[in-house]
């Protein structure tokens, strides 16, 4: 069994990042991620739209590998054209393991081995991937306005949603509603 891993610095919670179907909008080479069969999410505490209550760099969720795509309505942010990508699981697992990034890292992955963060994969509780809800968002996401039927939401969470479609913090989405 392969243990060579892509590993990612993210914000993002376990809850995100399992109703996603995986860890999402990566600028990432997609032949590199495919060879891979796991994917570890690591600790971005620093960052201003954190969502999980991790230490800062530990890893906290191991995801096996089940493809890598592109992310609806991602091609380019910041006028960059490249495309994101979700890596997608099929199941995933708890872990906590501190220290698993390292500083000084720039990029935001990095390729590693388990046995290099100190994970077993044998050991691990694997959970399967819920009904592929992460999925249907996304697809929900490219779908055409008119084919959805949107709830009622709070201006604080359109722009945390918002912040997370393009990539910058919440603050910086501003909304203006004319009646």
């Amino acid at each position: 069994m392969s243990s060579e891993a892509i590993v990612v610095f993210t914000f993002q919670s376990t809850e995100t990042i399992v109703a996603m179907g995986g860890t999402s909008a990566w600028h990432l080479a997609p032949k590199n991620a495919r060879l891979c069969e796991f994917a570890v999410c690591t600790r971005n505490a620093k960052d201003d739209r954190v969502e999980g209550p991790e230490a800062h760099h530990s890893a906290f969720l191991v995801g096996r590998v089940r493809g890598v795509v592109p992310c609806p309505g991602t091609p380019g942010t910041n006028g960059t054209s490249k495309t994101r990508f979700l890596i997608q699981f099929s199941e995933f697992a708890r872990v906590n393991a501190p220290n698993a990034w390292k500083n000084g890292q720039q990029n935001p992955i990095c390729y590693k081995s388990l046995q290099e963060l100190g994970i077993d994969p044998l050991i691990l509780k694997w959970e399967p991937m819920p009904s592929r809800t992460g999925e249907s968002k996304l697809a929900n996401a490219a779908a055409p306005i008119q084919q959805l039927n949107p709830l009622p939401l709070t201006l604080a969470e359109a722009k945390k949603g918002l912040a997370l479609t393009f990539n910058v913090p919440p603050e910086s989405i501003e909304i203006t509603i004319r009646g």
